[in-house]
């Protein structure tokens, strides 16, 4: 997953807090906005889903 975000223009650096079996945490910083639909897109390309956290 860090190799498919890591190719989102803007992006920065990538943290993933994986949890086999369960909702993993990933972090994705930028100096500059990204686009979500652009990170949504990678996290499916790597064969997951996208859960957003709500407060």
């Amino acid at each position: 997953m860090t190799t498919e975000l890591g190719k989102v223009a803007g992006t920065d650096s990538v943290s993933v807090d994986l949890a086999p079996g369960g909702l993993s945490l990933v972090t994705v910083s930028s100096s500059s906005p990204v686009n979500p639909a652009a990170i949504a897109a990678a996290i499916d390309e790597a064969g997951y889903e996208l859960v957003l956290e709500t407060p």
